[in-house]
């Protein structure tokens, strides 16, 4: 299954990507607000990802940022299944935090979602990572006024997690869609990396 938004491919992973996988995820800072990947994120980790079978009700996506020449794996949004019901689940690689991917994303695996016959989604995020709560609101999931304890495999502990759902029932325009920052910002920030 793969879909396309204004900036990002996704696509399912495939063997020959777990190098580049690697390279974006291997970041303390972006395991640590996921339940299910280690610290230290290693190669091996990362081969067996990327070839890892998924259940068609339950895809995963690489997200591959369009540019002029091959694609740049900047991420990964797919649902999971958590007690009989699909979550939604995503990190985004440290230099394209701040310019909408999760968002752009989400609402494509939402779509998705709605597609392959979910009702609902659920979502959350560790309560020391407020920015992911501001994406899930962005995407219409409610906060269910409910935390509780989930473990961190890369943390190595249990840490409490707020949770959100959101109803995929209707016409799907209940969620509050985001402006896409300038194109000159967005730009401007590969520039500085190139650069850097």
């Amino acid at each position: 299954m793969f879909a396309r938004t204004e900036r990002l491919l996704l696509r399912p992973s495939w063997p020959e990507d777990a190098a580049e996988l690697h390279a974006a995820i291997a970041d303390e800072g972006i395991v640590r607000n996921l339940a299910r990947a280690p610290w230290p994120y290693t190669v091996e980790e990362a081969v067996r990802f990327a070839t890892l079978e998924h259940d068609e009700n339950y895809p995963a996506f690489l997200l591959m940022l369009r540019t002029d020449s091959a694609p740049r794996l900047i991420g990964a949004c797919g649902l999971g299944e958590v007690n009989g019901e699909a979550e939604l689940g995503y990190w985004i690689a440290r230099p394209y935090w701040g310019l909408g991917f999760a968002s752009e994303a989400g609402r494509a695996v939402i779509d998705i979602a709605r597609a392959i016959g979910h009702r609902k989604l659920l979502s959350g995020h560790f309560t020391d990572n407020p920015a992911s709560g501001r994406v899930l609101r962005k995407l219409g999931f409610r906060a269910t006024g409910r935390t509780e304890q989930r473990h961190s495999a890369g943390r190595g502990t249990s840490v409490p997690c707020a949770l959100y759902e959101r109803s995929l029932e209707g016409s799907g325009e209940d969620y509050v869609p985001m402006a896409r920052p300038p194109a000159h910002s967005i730009r401007e920030h590969f520039e500085s990396l190139q650069a850097a």
